[in-house]
């Protein structure tokens, strides 16, 4: 609820009742947090008798520098202008018919569009008549929308690799494994904080915040700097990673059982690395963030695993005339290596939906991907 001293007397966003129909009161029921592509509920409560002929107008931003053009801004509502042409993401509401004009309660029915950037959102709301009041909201990903592209039709599979906040991983060598349980956690305390810093603090974002914080409509973009961000190499991530032996300065990483002690700890650290991390925690600590923006997410992990360090998929040693091999940097098989994956639609590499569906990505610092240490 919001208090203004004029014609807006109340703003009701409605925080519990949208939160569960958009699948998002696990991770607050005080804070509006909704799904692109799905409606939501505000309920305005004026000091007058509201007349559809009125002009009420809302506008939303995301970003330091929000425009219509980049997605990152839009104006919507009653009797409003057409947006501009060029306008991307485009917002709209309607009168609910639950709404009582007459005594001035008017409640709205507002729907992101499908491909709106993730983040945070200011929300505007204006009259014709001086009058504004400005609230908050946090826009994620949809996996229950037909139209976003991370669309997962199966809802056991969605319960399963979106709302599931526990899981297991698995690691020892093909002929001798077994599962460790991992609590992931991405609906904890402070989640919504340390996931929407974790985007902030990219280097993408630090060159270019505008084309950075547009990008995000994009699922395939957000996997990448996610997948980035993870490891703390060339940028401010989340883990150091550490196989030599010696975690004296930090913690064993078989010792780590859960996501949510390392993200807090790096985000109450003001995002200083945490130590320390192998593919396992890297994967896991992925699908957690991967799973509070909606972003469909599972961990697998691959026995016997080939390490590729230059690109020929083939595993390759090399010996010299004495049958020594030689020395230097070489391929070489893995007890075991664990990675992630995502689902979402992949028009970049095909429109006719051939490549749609489960995306490998590695947060484990290996060989470099364009430049970054990440795999997909």
């Amino acid at each position: 609820m919001c208090s203004v001293a004029n014609a807006i007397k109340k703003v009701d966003l409605h925080c519990h009742a949208n939160n569960v129909a958009h699948n998002t009161h696990e991770i607050s029921t005080s804070q509006l947090i909704v799904r692109r592509g799905q409606p939501f509920s505000i309920t305005l409560e004026l000091d007058f008798a509201f007349s559809t002929s009125e002009s009420l107008k809302l506008t939303v931003e995301t970003g330091r520098f929000p425009k219509p053009s980049r997605g990152t801004k839009c104006t919507f509502g009653t009797r409003v202008p057409m947006c501009d042409v060029g306008t991307k993401a485009l917002w709209s509401c309607s009168i609910n018919a639950t709404s009582s004009l007459q005594t001035g309660c008017v409640t709205l029915s507002v729907t992101p569009p499908a491909d709106a950037p993730v983040g945070k959102y200011s929300l505007s709301i204006e009259l014709g008549r001086p009058s504004a009041v400005k609230e908050s909201l946090v826009v994620l990903f949809n996996p229950w929308c037909q139209n976003d592209w991370v669309y997962l039709p199966d809802e056991k599979e969605r319960q399963e690799y979106v709302m599931n906040e526990q899981g297991h991983i698995y690691t020892g060598t093909a002929h001798c494994f077994s599962p460790m349980f991992w609590d992931f956690g991405q609906f904890e305390e402070e989640m919504v904080d340390i996931c929407l810093k974790l985007l902030d603090v990219n280097p993408k974002h630090k060159r270019d915040p505008e084309n950075d914080v547009s990008a995000r409509c994009n699922p395939i973009y957000v996997c990448r700097v996610i997948s980035a961000m993870i490891n703390c190499y060339d940028d401010m991530g989340v883990l150091q990673g550490c196989w030599d032996g010696n975690y004296h300065d930090g913690v064993c990483p078989t010792r780590w059982t859960s996501s949510v002690s390392i993200l807090q700890r790096w985000f109450q650290s003001d995002c200083k690395a945490v130590k320390y991390g192998q593919c396992w925690v890297f994967a896991g600590v992925m699908c957690t963030v991967m799973r509070f923006f909606g972003i469909p997410c599972r961990v697998v992990t691959n026995f016997e695993s080939g390490h590729d360090t230059n690109n020929s998929l083939t595993i390759d040693q090399y010996f010299d005339e004495y049958g020594l091999k030689k020395m230097g940097k070489e391929d070489s098989i893995w007890n075991f290596h664990v990675w992630v994956e995502g689902w979402m639609k992949r028009p970049d590499l095909d429109q006719d939906g051939r490549y749609d569906g489960w995306q490998v990505l590695d947060p484990t610092p290996q060989e470099r991907s364009e430049g970054k240490l990440s795999l997909f």
